[in-house]
C-alpha cells in the first residue's frame, strides 16, 4: 500500500480508538516516525497533511530539516547520547527520551546558547527490560523534581516504549501505569514543569495506547512501511 493509503488506515483506526475511550479526535498527535526514510517519503507523507516527524538520530534530524523547506516540527525520539545534544538547537521542538541528569544538564547548557526553552519528556521503562533505555518507574517523580530546575528545559510529561509483542493487549498494563503516573505527576505542580503529555504506543499497539490516554503516538512501520 502507499504510504497516502496506509496514513488513511492509521487515521481511521486513531479515530475509532478515541471513540473508544470517549476521548476527542483532537487530544491525539500522530508522529509519523520517519527513521530511515528517505526525504521523498516525508514529502509524500507531507502531501497528505503530516506536519510532525519523529527521528530516533540527530544526524538524521539535522539532513533532513535542512532539506526539507516547508514548516515541520521534528521530535527526538531515540536515545540521545550528551555529545550530540548541540545539533539540536533550533532542529527540533522536542525530546522524548530523557532519562539521566547528566543528559538534561547538557540540554539545559546547549539550549541557553540559543536562550530557548526545549519541551522534554521522561522516558520510563515501564517493563524493566534490560534491552530499553529510560528510568524505573520509582525513579520518576524525584528525576521531575531535579530536571525541573533547569530553566532551559521544561518538562511536559512521559514517554514509554513498550515491550514488542504480538498481543496489544499484553502493554495495556504499561500504558495505564504510565498514564496514573502522569496523573499523579501533574497533581504535583511541580513549578518549572507542565505535565500534559504522553507519549506512547507505536505501531504494533498505539489503538490500546490511545485507549489508556496517550497523547502522541509514534507511527513508522503503520505508514511508511517495514525498514
Amino acid at each position: 500500500m502507499s504510504i497516502r493509503e496506509n496514513l488513511i488506515n492509521v487515521e481511521e483506526k486513531i479515530t475509532k480508538a478515541c471513540e473508544r475511550a470517549g476521548r476527542d479526535r483532537s487530544e491525539v498527535t500522530l508522529i509519523a516516525v520517519s527513521k530511515t526514510k528517505p526525504v521523498s517519503d516525508l514529502e509524500e507523507a507531507m502531501r497528505c497533511g503530516i506536519t510532525i516527524f519523529g527521528e530516533n538520530k540527530v544526524q538524521e534530524i539535522r539532513d533532513k530539516s535542512e532539506a526539507i523547506k516547508e514548516p515541520v516540527s521534528f521530535h527526538m525520539i531515540g536515545h540521545l547520547q550528551t555529545n550530540k545534544v548541540k545539533y539540536l538547537p533550533g532542529k527540533v521542538v522536542m525530546i522524548h527520551s530523557v532519562d539521566k541528569i547528566s543528559l538534561a544538564e547538557e540540554i539545559e547548557k546547549q539550549f541557553a546558547k540559543t536562550d530557548s526553552v526545549i519541551d522534554v519528556l521522561c522516558e520510563v521503562n515501564m517493563a524493566g527490560e534490560d534491552t530499553k533505555f529510560g528510568l524505573a518507574p520509582d525513579e520518576v517523580f524525584s528525576f521531575v523534581r531535579e530536571i525541573a530546575k533547569l530553566s532551559h528545559l521544561r518538562v511536559r510529561g512521559l514517554m514509554t516504549i513498550a515491550p514488542f509483542t504480538e498481543d496489544p493487549e499484553s502493554n495495556r498494563q504499561y500504558f495505564r501505569a504510565l498514564r496514573e503516573m502522569k496523573d499523579k505527576l501533574a497533581l504535583e505542580n511541580i513549578p518549572g514543569t507542565k505535565i500534559d503529555t504522553l507519549s506512547m504506543g507505536m505501531t504494533g499497539d498505539y489503538e490500546v495506547a490511545i485507549e489508556e490516554g496517550a497523547t502522541f503516538v509514534r507511527v513508522g512501520t503503520g505508514i511508511f512501511g517495514a525498514r
